[in-house]
């Protein structure tokens, strides 16, 4: 298929998308699709179609999704109070059981939408091929893991016949299942398959100066110092984490972008400009 036949109207030029297109080929992107950005369904029709030009351009990507709003709604409706520490949902045996039922029922409708644009597929999450072992974060938290072990055999299988792996943030240990910062899975996927480039889809527009000015690219040092001086504070601090984690053990770039902007992760990756804020180490 012509490239401009596949190209989004308000995406990047033709000509931008054949100079980056070369520069991604063997190369492997982990998309963390989450927080507050997909509850708006257009948000989510614009990255399903984002998600299948890259894989019909040949770029392998690897999804992995969140549900933190989602989880809300259906807890919301059982009655039940979250209590968070350190920005993680303590989870108990009722709340584990309805937060792996909502992750996986987004996980498929993920499949179930990139499907039905031509685009192959494969589910991943605690009941199908489950590729993440955890340690428990700590007690108080209930079922709360952090992955200690990543199964990419699979993974990399599934990329070798062009299907893009959708991965629920879900572990396992012993048969029990642990929620998981969808952040913190991204980051561990990311660092297991030495991806070239980490992108965290959020509702906002990226790392903000201190006169809340977007800033474009940055190193890993100069964000100790604005996590120090207060600049980055509150729930981005554990997002800055992955970033920082991830490229100290081998993932190129992480970007933060703003899964709001029509088109924002083919503009990020086959532009110029691209989006959001780029850390390198």
């Amino acid at each position: 298929m012509e490239i401009e036949n596949l190209l989004p109207i308000d995406g990047p030029s033709t000509s931008e998308v054949n100079k980056y297109i070369d520069k991604y080929k063997n190369d492997l992107i982990v998309i963390k699709y989450g927080g507050n950005v997909f509850i708006d369904r257009n948000i989510f029709d614009n990255f399903i179609e984002d998600i299948s030009i890259l894989n019909k351009l040949g770029l392998s990507i690897v999804i992995i999704h969140g549900g933190g709003p989602k989880i809300k709604r259906e807890l919301d409706k059982s009655n039940i109070q979250s209590k968070f520490i350190r920005g993680l949902r303590v989870t108990d045996e009722k709340i584990i059981n309805i937060v792996e039922d909502v992750l996986i029922d987004f996980n498929k409708d993920i499949v179930e939408s990139l499907m039905k644009k031509n685009t192959n597929a494969y589910s991943i999450h605690s009941k199908k091929d489950s590729i993440i072992e955890i340690v428990p974060e700590s007690e108080e938290l209930g079922f709360v893991g952090k992955p200690k072990k990543i199964n990419t055999e699979l993974i990399k299988n599934i990329l070798k016949e062009n299907i893009v792996p959708v991965i629920s943030p879900l572990g396992k240990k012993e048969q029990q299942t642990y929620n998981i910062n969808g952040d913190t899975a991204a980051g561990a996927i990311a660092k297991s398959l030495k991806a070239r480039r980490l992108i965290l889809m959020t509702n906002t527009e990226g790392v903000l100066s201190k006169d809340k000015k977007l800033i474009e690219e940055i190193t890993s040092s100069k964000i100790l110092e604005m996590i120090k001086d207060e600049t980055i504070s509150g729930g981005m601090i554990p997002k800055i984490n992955t970033c920082l984690d991830a490229v100290k053990n081998g993932v190129v770039g992480v970007v933060i972008i703003d899964g709001r902007k029509p088109h924002s992760i083919l503009f990020e990756i086959f532009s110029d400009k691209g989006a959001g804020t780029l850390i390198r180490k």
